[in-house]
């Protein structure tokens, strides 16, 4: 699961970058929302399962709730994830 876990926090850090520099000037710049909405869709399912999974693992990696804090909100800065990965999922 935590194979799973790193691939997953990989391409949810992947698709937020996208959102935050490619679609949104795409949508604000140019006037296309269209990918926006394309990736904000990918982006929330990533998100929403990198949440639920971090949850299911911190049992199982013996997360403290401050360490479980850390990994959530790595979620929602960019490069954050990245960031995660190499200080806590060494493996």
């Amino acid at each position: 699961m935590l194979q799973f876990f790193k691939k997953l926090s990989f391409l949810e850090g992947i698709s937020f970058l996208l959102i935050l520099f490619v679609t949104m000037p795409l949508k604000y710049i140019y006037d296309y929302p269209q990918a926006n909405k394309v990736v904000g869709m990918i982006h929330g399912v990533l998100f929403i399962a990198y949440v639920v999974i971090a949850l299911m693992l911190k049992p199982e990696q013996k997360w403290s709730l401050k360490d479980t804090a850390i990994i959530l909100l790595c979620s929602i800065i960019p490069f954050g994830t990245f960031w995660m990965d190499k200080r806590y999922l060494r493996c």
